[in-house]
Protein backbone atom coordinates (compact mmCIF):
# COMPACT_ATOMS: atom_id res chain seq x y z
CA UNK A 1 0.00 0.00 0.00
CA UNK A 2 1.39 3.87 -0.70
CA UNK A 3 1.85 5.01 2.61
CA UNK A 4 1.29 8.71 1.33
CA UNK A 5 -2.07 7.18 -0.35
CA UNK A 6 -3.22 6.23 3.40
CA UNK A 7 -1.99 9.34 4.78
CA UNK A 8 -4.00 11.35 2.36
CA UNK A 9 -7.65 11.89 3.21
CA UNK A 10 -9.46 10.75 0.61
CA UNK A 11 -11.56 13.48 -2.12
CA UNK A 12 -14.80 11.49 -0.70
CA UNK A 13 -13.78 11.74 2.43
CA UNK A 14 -13.99 15.76 2.34
CA UNK A 15 -17.26 15.87 0.59
CA UNK A 16 -18.43 13.76 2.78
CA UNK A 17 -17.63 16.10 5.69
CA UNK A 18 -18.13 19.15 3.48
CA UNK A 19 -21.78 17.17 2.85
CA UNK A 20 -22.31 17.10 6.59
CA UNK A 21 -21.09 20.12 7.85
CA UNK A 22 -23.33 21.60 5.88
CA UNK A 23 -26.62 19.63 6.78
CA UNK A 24 -25.88 19.96 10.43
CA UNK A 25 -26.11 24.12 9.75
CA UNK A 26 -29.36 24.04 7.64
CA UNK A 27 -30.90 21.64 10.13
CA UNK A 28 -29.99 23.17 13.25
CA UNK A 29 -31.40 26.76 11.20
CA UNK A 30 -34.01 25.15 8.91
CA UNK A 31 -35.58 22.42 10.10
CA UNK A 32 -35.87 19.42 8.79
CA UNK A 33 -39.11 19.75 7.10
CA UNK A 34 -37.83 23.04 5.51
CA UNK A 35 -34.28 22.20 4.87
CA UNK A 36 -33.75 20.66 1.32
CA UNK A 37 -31.14 18.51 -0.34
CA UNK A 38 -30.40 21.74 -2.79
CA UNK A 39 -29.86 23.87 -0.39
CA UNK A 40 -27.54 21.81 1.65
CA UNK A 41 -25.52 20.74 -1.42
CA UNK A 42 -25.45 24.75 -2.51
CA UNK A 43 -23.73 25.42 1.19
CA UNK A 44 -21.48 22.30 0.71
CA UNK A 45 -20.46 23.76 -2.84
CA UNK A 46 -21.22 20.50 -4.58
CA UNK A 47 -23.98 19.29 -6.71
CA UNK A 48 -27.17 17.95 -5.21
CA UNK A 49 -26.40 14.50 -7.11
CA UNK A 50 -23.84 13.91 -4.37
CA UNK A 51 -25.94 14.20 -1.63
CA UNK A 52 -28.12 11.59 -3.04
CA UNK A 53 -25.03 8.87 -3.76
CA UNK A 54 -23.95 9.37 -0.50
CA UNK A 55 -26.59 9.71 1.71
CA UNK A 56 -29.70 8.10 -0.62
CA UNK A 57 -32.10 10.48 0.62
CA UNK A 58 -33.31 13.53 3.15
CA UNK A 59 -33.72 10.65 5.49
CA UNK A 60 -29.87 9.01 5.23
CA UNK A 61 -28.57 12.18 5.53
CA UNK A 62 -30.28 13.55 8.72
CA UNK A 63 -29.31 10.34 10.33
CA UNK A 64 -25.74 10.74 9.21
CA UNK A 65 -25.83 14.10 10.57
CA UNK A 66 -26.75 13.96 14.01
CA UNK A 67 -25.19 10.29 14.13
CA UNK A 68 -23.88 11.35 17.78
CA UNK A 69 -21.75 9.87 20.43
CA UNK A 70 -22.95 11.05 23.77
CA UNK A 71 -19.30 9.98 25.15
CA UNK A 72 -20.81 9.73 28.12
CA UNK A 73 -19.05 8.45 31.49
CA UNK A 74 -18.46 4.58 31.21
CA UNK A 75 -21.13 3.46 34.00
CA UNK A 76 -19.03 1.08 35.80
CA UNK A 77 -16.17 4.13 36.55
CA UNK A 78 -19.06 6.47 37.82
CA UNK A 79 -19.95 6.80 41.36
CA UNK A 80 -23.70 6.51 42.08
CA UNK A 81 -23.64 9.29 44.12
CA UNK A 82 -21.86 11.42 41.81
CA UNK A 83 -23.69 10.79 38.33
CA UNK A 84 -25.82 13.98 38.61
CA UNK A 85 -22.93 16.24 38.65
CA UNK A 86 -21.04 13.98 36.09
CA UNK A 87 -24.12 14.17 33.89
CA UNK A 88 -24.65 17.84 33.98
CA UNK A 89 -21.11 18.82 33.69
CA UNK A 90 -20.29 16.39 30.51
CA UNK A 91 -24.10 17.38 28.89
CA UNK A 92 -23.09 21.48 29.32
CA UNK A 93 -19.48 20.60 27.82
CA UNK A 94 -20.79 18.84 25.48
CA UNK A 95 -23.66 21.55 24.21
CA UNK A 96 -21.08 23.89 24.70
CA UNK A 97 -18.82 22.40 22.51
CA UNK A 98 -21.19 20.54 19.92
CA UNK A 99 -23.50 22.23 17.58
CA UNK A 100 -25.13 19.15 16.46
CA UNK A 101 -26.36 18.39 19.93
CA UNK A 102 -28.56 21.94 18.91
CA UNK A 103 -29.68 20.95 15.56
CA UNK A 104 -31.23 17.85 16.53
CA UNK A 105 -32.66 19.27 19.45
CA UNK A 106 -34.71 21.91 17.39
CA UNK A 107 -35.22 19.15 14.76
CA UNK A 108 -36.02 16.71 17.38
CA UNK A 109 -38.88 19.11 18.51
CA UNK A 110 -40.74 19.88 15.60
CA UNK A 111 -40.32 16.58 13.39
CA UNK A 112 -41.12 12.45 14.21
CA UNK A 113 -37.87 11.64 12.37
CA UNK A 114 -35.60 13.60 14.88
CA UNK A 115 -37.68 12.48 17.64
CA UNK A 116 -37.20 8.81 17.33
CA UNK A 117 -33.54 9.94 16.48
CA UNK A 118 -33.06 11.65 19.53
CA UNK A 119 -35.30 8.79 21.62
CA UNK A 120 -32.67 6.39 20.10
CA UNK A 121 -29.53 8.39 21.35
CA UNK A 122 -30.79 8.63 24.79
CA UNK A 123 -31.97 5.03 24.87
CA UNK A 124 -28.80 3.41 23.81
CA UNK A 125 -26.40 5.70 25.70
CA UNK A 126 -28.33 7.08 28.76
CA UNK A 127 -30.26 4.40 29.75
CA UNK A 128 -27.17 2.19 30.69
CA UNK A 129 -26.15 5.00 32.93
CA UNK A 130 -29.38 5.23 34.57
CA UNK A 131 -29.57 1.21 35.20
CA UNK A 132 -25.77 1.08 36.93
CA UNK A 133 -26.91 3.97 39.70
CA UNK A 134 -30.89 3.98 39.92
CA UNK A 135 -31.73 1.37 43.02
CA UNK A 136 -34.52 -0.37 41.16
CA UNK A 137 -33.25 -1.39 37.49
CA UNK A 138 -37.12 -1.83 36.70
CA UNK A 139 -37.42 2.45 37.13
CA UNK A 140 -34.14 2.90 35.06
CA UNK A 141 -36.18 4.08 32.40
CA UNK A 142 -38.58 6.37 33.69
CA UNK A 143 -35.57 7.62 35.70
CA UNK A 144 -33.59 8.51 32.53
CA UNK A 145 -36.26 10.04 30.93
CA UNK A 146 -36.59 12.58 33.98
CA UNK A 147 -32.82 13.18 33.79
CA UNK A 148 -33.41 13.89 29.96
CA UNK A 149 -36.24 15.90 30.80
CA UNK A 150 -33.89 18.24 32.77
CA UNK A 151 -30.92 17.99 30.57
CA UNK A 152 -32.97 18.86 27.28
CA UNK A 153 -34.67 21.50 29.23
CA UNK A 154 -31.69 23.67 30.23
CA UNK A 155 -30.38 22.68 26.18
CA UNK A 156 -33.75 24.28 24.58
CA UNK A 157 -33.68 27.47 27.00
CA UNK A 158 -29.81 27.93 27.01
CA UNK A 159 -28.68 26.70 23.20
CA UNK A 160 -32.06 27.21 21.34
CA UNK A 161 -34.26 29.54 22.64
CA UNK A 162 -31.81 31.45 24.18
CA UNK A 163 -33.40 32.83 27.14
CA UNK A 164 -31.19 35.48 28.96
CA UNK A 165 -30.83 34.20 31.90
CA UNK A 166 -30.06 30.61 31.01
CA UNK A 167 -27.82 32.16 28.62
CA UNK A 168 -26.24 34.62 31.10
CA UNK A 169 -25.46 31.36 33.61
CA UNK A 170 -21.97 30.79 34.21
CA UNK A 171 -21.07 26.88 33.66
CA UNK A 172 -20.37 26.52 37.36
CA UNK A 173 -23.85 27.73 38.37
CA UNK A 174 -26.00 25.61 36.05
CA UNK A 175 -23.67 22.64 37.59
CA UNK A 176 -24.54 23.78 40.93
CA UNK A 177 -28.75 24.39 40.14
CA UNK A 178 -29.17 21.16 38.12
CA UNK A 179 -26.49 18.35 39.58
CA UNK A 180 -28.95 17.83 42.71
CA UNK A 181 -32.19 17.45 40.52
CA UNK A 182 -30.56 15.01 38.11
CA UNK A 183 -29.13 13.22 40.95
CA UNK A 184 -32.49 13.07 42.64
CA UNK A 185 -34.34 11.42 39.70
CA UNK A 186 -31.50 9.41 39.09
CA UNK A 187 -30.93 7.98 42.95
CA UNK A 188 -33.38 9.12 45.41
CA UNK A 189 -35.94 6.56 46.69
CA UNK A 190 -39.08 6.10 44.52
CA UNK A 191 -41.77 8.68 45.53
CA UNK A 192 -44.45 7.26 47.34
Amino acid sequence: MNQSRSRTPRRSDATRTAILDAARERFAADGYDRATIRAIARDANIDPSMVMRYYGNKEGLFAAAVAIDLKLPDPASLSPDRAGQALVTHFLTMWEQNEVLTALLRVGATNEAGAERMQGIFADQLLPLALRVCPDPEQAQARAALASSQLLGLALTRYVLRFPPAVALAPEEIVAWLAPTVQRYLTAPHPA
